[in-house]
């Protein structure tokens, strides 16, 4: 790339990164906003989860990995990861619907694990935008297009992990930050290294399964337990046709 092209890229990177700080942000504080609402707000979480999993993280890591890696390979990454979120799940932070105070400091590690796995996502991000645009302006506008459209529910997601296992909404807050603050950080270090689109294949793959885990067998169950089913299911299927149209809209 000449100079002219160089500089518009790392104008677009910062205006990009700027616009997925913010976007994650207003995604967490409106969670924490309309924490009294959480059941139908978790409803749209797991929804919106599986739906970045089944129609954004499996495709891309897919694609990335073609030409190096079998399908079989790539599922059953997806396959492994999800089990290995179900171990460390079930068998370190003890999985339970129960609200029993002497369960609170798990149901936190639980929470941290959840907003830990989805900052580490966010940092991903990142750096798929920052290799994108090593490659061209285009393709990073891309990719940041697609990792932007679903930002917003990433905030939402992340403060809704903490709040639901007992996590007080300072916590919350502490981990919303450090979700928003993952992907710039994430497009700021692929100016000291690079990695293969195949291996950020992957790990994307990796990533599939562990918010395949989160959205089905915790934030789901979660969101209609003593809670009226319907509701619940209708902000569910809205989240996973909200990923879909914006995964969609951002591929045209």
């Amino acid at each position: 790339m000449d100079r002219s092209s160089i500089l518009l890229s790392r104008t677009m990177v910062i205006l990009i990164s700027i616009g997925a700080l913010v976007s994650t942000f207003l995604g967490g504080m409106f969670a924490l906003r309309f924490k009294d609402k959480l059941h139908l707000i978790l409803g749209f979480s797991a929804g919106a989860i599986i739906g970045v999993a089944f129609f954004d993280l499996l495709p891309e890591a897919l694609k990335l990995g073609k030409g190096n890696y079998d399908i079989d390979l790539i599922t059953s990454i997806v396959a492994v990861s999800f089990f290995i979120y179900m171990i460390l799940d079930r068998f370190i932070f003890f999985h339970s619907h129960g609200a029993d105070e002497t369960e609170g400091a798990k149901h936190v590690n639980r929470g941290i694990l959840g907003a830990g796995s989805l900052s580490a996502h966010s940092f991903v991000d990142g750096v798929a935008i920052g290799l994108a645009f090593k490659v061209s302006p285009m393709i990073g506008v891309i990719v940041a297009v697609a990792v932007l459209v679903h930002d917003f529910s990433d905030g939402i997601n992340t403060v809704n992990m903490i709040l639901k296992n007992s996590g007080t909404q300072k916590q919350a807050f502490k981990w919303l930050l450090a979700d928003a603050i993952a992907p710039v950080l994430g497009i700021t270090s692929t100016l000291f290294f690079s990695v293969s689109e195949s291996v950020l294949g992957l790990i994307l793959a990796v990533f599939a399964g562990f918010f395949l885990y989160i959205g089905a067998s915790d934030l789901l169950p979660e969101s209609h337990h003593s809670h009226p089913t319907a509701w619940t299911t209708f902000a569910t299927v809205l989240g996973v046709a909200v990923l879909y149209g914006a995964v969609h809209l951002a591929g045209v």
